[in-house]
């Protein structure tokens, strides 16, 4: 991007996932690191890692979003780049769904997307520079049977990153949405594929590299929209 250079960098909706790809990527990157999350006591081994600091935030509350951003400004300064990560998920028959869930799923999944980059924007705006990325779903473009609060919810993130693109883009702040079209490999939850499937599951250190590199694009060639699948997938 330009002259920017990034120092500093938030991740919000921080776990053992993909966004510890992505601290330990911005990290060896040389920027200092930022985790948000309802429990950042869970953040400690990705923290000792990173050298990361750890802040407790609900994305959907607007009050601990306005908090969390305060804080940076007192601390290591508000974020050049901020990733947005979190999201919740319920499935089941369209007919039986709690609507307290469709709620929660849209508050946590869209709402506090808007919240983060709306505090994110401002702070970019006085710095004349940023870098706004989403995480997005196959959910973001297609809808499954049995899953509409989700759908929902992604669909609005990714309408959300296409209105404040045309809006910020023009004012040097790159915002991208990136389709995260499969599953993430995750030992913990049994997600590695098999012998005879290699990689049919996403490495979350290889999507982080997609990440940095969305963060070092020139402004004159900006990639709004990317889309990740493996090599090996079920269509």
């Amino acid at each position: 991007m330009d002259d920017f250079q990034p120092a500093s960098a938030l991740i919000v909706g921080a776990g053992s996932g993909l966004s510890a790809s992505l601290a330990r990527a911005f990290a060896r990157d040389g920027l200092h690191v930022s985790l948000a999350a309802r429990d950042p006591d869970k953040l400690a081994g990705v923290c000792a890692e990173t050298g990361a600091e750890a802040f407790a935030c609900d994305a959907a509350d607007a009050g601990q979003v306005k908090e969390l951003f305060a804080g940076l400004d007192d601390g290591p300064g508000a974020p050049d780049v901020v990733v947005y990560n979190p999201s919740y998920r319920v499935r089941g028959p369209f007919i039986e769904l709690d609507p307290a869930e469709i709620e929660k799923t849209l508050q946590v999944t869209a709402y506090g997307g808007f919240l983060v980059a709306q505090q994110a924007a401002r702070r970019m705006l006085d710095k004349g520079a940023g870098v706004i990325l989403f995480t997005g779903a196959s959910a973001s473009v297609k809808g499954y049977a049995q899953s509409a609060p989700f759908a929902m919810g992604k669909f609005a993130l990714r309408g959300l990153a296409q209105s404040i693109a045309r809006e910020l883009q023009p004012q040097n702040i790159h915002v991208c949405h990136v389709v995260i079209d499969g599953g993430i490999r995750n030992e913990a939850r049994g997600y590695v594929g098999s012998a005879d499937k290699p990689d049919s599951f996403l490495d979350p250190d290889a999507i982080a590299e997609n990440y940095l590199h969305l963060m070092k694009q020139h402004r004159s060639a900006w990639t709004f929209e990317l889309e990740l699948r493996p090599w090996l997938e079920r269509f």
